[in-house]
């Protein structure tokens, strides 16, 4: 079996031992992702909804590293320092995909790294 590492520059890089996705024949498992901006490594900055958005942003640019899109998303899961924003993470989540929308499980976290709200990872599988 082949690990075929995915890095991309549009996407925050790697701040530990691990790499941004690992492509294994079709499927593609993306890291996870916090909304920290690829060009400054740093959080964006504004509201919550903000923060989302970089998020998947993010893990779209890593999808697309590895030739595909979040179409191609079968499990997402989101990781919250606040449950109160999930309601938000659906209404975002809307705008990035489209029926069938892919399966997910959401959590509460007591702390993400740098300090994040919201973590999210995916699992995609590439068309054929």
């Amino acid at each position: 079996m082949v690990h075929k590492v995915i890095n991309t520059p549009h996407a925050p890089q790697a701040i530990g031992t691990y790499s941004q996705a690992i492509k294994v024949d079709r499927t593609v498992y993306l890291s996870g992702q916090i909304p920290l901006a690829p060009s400054t490594m740093t959080l964006v900055n504004g509201d919550m909804a903000s923060q989302i958005r970089q998020v998947f942003d993010n893990l779209r640019a890593v999808a697309q590293a590895a030739g595909g899109d979040l179409t191609d998303v079968v499990k997402l899961n989101v990781f919250l320092t606040d449950l109160t924003h999930f309601t938000l993470v659906n209404e975002i989540m809307a705008d990035y995909f489209q029926p069938p929308y892919p399966a997910r499980a959401a959590v509460g976290v007591a702390a993400l790294p740098k300090g994040a709200a919201v973590e999210m990872d995916a699992i995609l599988v590439l068309p054929a």
